[in-house]
């Protein structure tokens, strides 16, 4: 049996990555959901310049829900993250943050 760390898995041994973000306890708060937005926008940047308008709109959303006081626009998300799970490739930051966005809003 091997002890390679496969990355982000989940099962009952909790390999994988441990900076995940842990939806146990609810949804995360609006700050750390923007921070890991802004971590995705710039991983597109660097990865698959084409689609950080994506990460560009996901922030604008978090950010209008802050500013209003409701919740963020689960749809344009949801389709935004989408488009990036559909191109990014296996082992990117893009694709792992937008893995970390889809659980921690349940879409």
């Amino acid at each position: 049996m091997s002890t390679y760390n496969f990355g982000n898995l989940n099962g009952p041994a909790s390999f994988g990555d441990y900076g995940r973000i842990d939806t146990a306890n609810g949804t995360p708060d609006l700050e750390t959901l923007m921070a890991v937005a802004e971590r995705l926008t710039e991983a597109l940047r660097a990865e698959y310049p084409g689609l950080a308008r994506c990460g560009e709109s996901i922030q604008a959303e978090l950010a209008l829900s802050a500013e209003d006081g409701l919740p963020p626009n689960r749809g344009r998300i949801r389709t935004a993250l989408e488009t990036v799970a559909v191109t990014a490739g296996a082992g990117t930051g893009s694709l792992t943050f937008t893995r970390q966005l889809t659980q921690a809003l349940g879409l």
